[in-house]
């Protein structure tokens, strides 16, 4: 069996149904379980008298403990299923919780129809979904630049990179990303409480993401205008804050032909930061839809790559 066949059979599955809330009302999801175990940890191992030094150390501990933990489950089923069509299609199953190609479309998809239609206040309140940015500062372009962003750099770490690592090391491959990139989403921020002990979690994540981030920003590109994107991608990609949503955010801004990134609020924090696609025109509500299509395209080519990968 192939890692790429079973990120086909995980991906095929997550885009016929996405996570239905029926099960998840039920049982849950797997990055929910992932977050209870870094919930439990954090406490224990995150004192606030400890030292700088202390709390790296404890962070550290937190993400071995997490990343082996979910490892080792994902190892132990793949070692008790047999190795054959029906191991590889249960297999398959257990990496589709894992792929959020569907949930990043309907998240999208839901500013966009609110924002197109003209009703800013609904499409605030879906954008606030899925940034972490005040939006009751956002106007029309600003808010459409913060889906758009969304979409790049989730396309990025939510999708393309669990199934870089599937391919890579099977269903523990995808598993340690997922907790890899959950560390960093819960204990990855540059405050009081999290400034050494997420520390090796965010540079951990950092790291696993470099690859994928390329890939997505080479997938944005190839589905557009393949020179300009590419162009405009080695160009722009290292103005970004982060050493990878650049590159599929930098790909995306050049195919619609708009800027993203730039100046924006977190709270009462301004972040002065530089445009990707400067040149270029703010985005309009219609861009949003544009974006949409583009995903689709880049999630068909990704898949198309797999299924080659599958069956040479």
């Amino acid at each position: 069996m192939t890692g790429a066949l079973l990120m086909v059979i995980g991906l095929v599955a997550d885009g016929l149904f996405g996570w239905p809330q029926a099960v998840f009302r039920r049982i849950g999801h797997p990055v929910t379980w992932i977050g209870a175990l870094i919930s439990a940890l954090e406490p224990r191992l995150n004192r606030c008298h400890w030292s700088d030094r202390q709390r790296f150390w404890g962070g550290v501990t937190t993400s071995a403990l997490v990343i082996g933990v979910t490892t080792g489950m994902a190892c132990l089923v793949q070692w008790m299923l047999p190795e054959t069509w029906i191991g590889t299609l249960l297999l398959g199953l257990c990496a589709w919780p894992l792929i959020a190609a569907r949930s990043m479309y309907s998240h999208v998809a839901a500013v966009a129809r609110p924002l197109c239609a003209g009703d800013l206040p609904q499409a605030r309140i879906a954008v606030s979904m899925i940034v972490g940015r005040d939006p009751s500062r956002l106007d029309r372009a600003g808010v459409a630049r913060a889906a758009l962003e969304s979409l790049a750099e989730n396309t990025s770490d939510g999708i393309v990179a669990p199934v870089f690592w599937g391919v890579v090391l099977g269903l523990p491959g995808i598993a340690a990303y997922k907790a890899i990139n959950t560390l960093d989403s819960m204990i990855g921020h540059r405050n009081a409480r999290y400034e050494w002990f997420g520390k090796f979690a965010a540079r951990l994540d950092d790291l696993v993401n470099l690859a994928p981030a390329r890939l997505s920003g080479g997938l944005f590109a190839l589905v557009s205008v393949p020179m300009r994107a590419l162009r405009v991608m080695r160009r722009d990609a290292g103005l970004h804050r982060s050493p990878n949503a650049g590159w599929p955010e930098a790909a995306l801004a050049a195919g619609l032909q708009v800027r993203l990134s730039g100046p924006r609020i977190y709270g009462t924090h301004m972040a002065d930061e530089p445009f990707v696609n400067a040149a270029a025109p703010d985005p309009v509500p219609q861009d949003l839809q544009r974006g949409l299509r583009l995903y689709l395209r880049a999630m068909g080519l990704m898949g198309l790559c797999l299924l080659a990968l599958a069956f040479v």
